[in-house]
């Protein structure tokens, strides 16, 4: 069967209708959208997900230049690709386009196969960036986030928050014996399919990492402590019952113990809010392991 691959979106602006018209036959397999302003452009980066932009400099209002800046310095637009597609062949023009950001220069008129090869390169450069800075994010083998971005998104989190902020901290009980028992190939499994479980049940606004070997790390926002207990209650609930599949016949069933901590006016840092959760998930583990307790 074959996979339909997700059109790139392409967002072009020139003040000329019939430029637009040229550039929608040549990227006729992308997802094309033209507007004949600056100020529309910025609109549309507003609402839509755009993979590339083509930019004329040179147009009434708001020119080229300023809608380059104005995009850089958006956190949620600065990485958006750039090409400058004008008239203007000058040395300064050229130097400031790519000052400000662009990732190529573009003179009119352009050549129809030049330009179309020159959009292939730049969107898969993007893609490869992309895929980097997403694999330097995560955890390779569970695919949450590393101890690193972790603390990064949970220090922000909590800096944002001063109330309503948990901590929640998850070990796998007795997964050595997994290792030891089944091999670590069918340890990663069963590390695996705990945290796509664990994953589909947080809430959007929580921050979850692999922070060691079998321990995991979450800061929520939450209105009430009950709400995190029963939070953790119903994960640590699905992961005893969950059941995995090693090969055609093999079953491994693994349980986790939990600690929880809110944050509080004794509360001085993010590592003492941890330090919590991390006392009552050693509480829990002392206790009998399988439980859940909140310091």
């Amino acid at each position: 069967m074959t996979v339909k691959k997700t059109k790139k979106t392409i967002l072009v602006v020139d003040d000329t209708e019939t430029n637009l018209d040229m550039i929608l036959a040549i990227l006729k397999e992308y997802d094309v959208i033209p507007v004949t302003s600056g100020e529309d452009a910025l609109l549309v980066l507003k609402e839509e997900k755009i993979d590339m932009i083509l930019l004329d400099i040179l147009m009434p209002g708001m020119d080229g230049f300023e809608v380059c800046n104005g995009l850089k310095a958006d956190g949620e637009t600065k990485n958006i690709p750039v090409i400058f597609i004008t008239a203007k062949n000058d040395e300064d023009s050229i130097e400031k386009a790519y000052e400000l950001g662009g990732v190529d220069y573009v003179t009119k008129p352009f050549r129809p196969r030049e330009l179309m090869a020159r959009v292939k390169t730049h969107l898969c450069m993007q893609e490869i960036i992309d895929n980097l800075g997403y694999l330097a994010t995560r955890d390779s083998l569970t695919g949450v986030y590393n101890r690193r971005k972790f603390f990064e998104l949970a220090q922000s989190m909590y800096e944002l928050n001063k109330e309503g902020v948990f901590s929640i901290m998850i070990d796998l009980d007795h997964f050595k014996n997994i290792n030891d028992l089944y091999g670590h190939q069918s340890g990663d499994v069963v590390l695996r399919s705990i945290t796509k479980a664990i994953s589909d049940l947080l809430p959007e606004e929580s921050v979850f990492g692999r922070v060691g070997g079998e321990e995991f790390a979450v800061l929520v926002v939450a209105s009430k402590p009950d709400e995190v207990k029963n939070l953790v209650e119903i994960i640590r609930i699905t992961v005893s019952q969950l059941i995995v599949l090693i090969g055609d016949s093999t079953t491994i069933s693994c349980t986790i113990s939990c600690g929880m901590a809110q944050r509080t006016e004794a509360t001085l840092s993010l590592d003492d809010l941890l330090k919590e959760a991390d006392i009552a998930l050693y509480q829990a583990k002392g206790g009998g392991r399988n439980r859940s307790i909140f310091r």
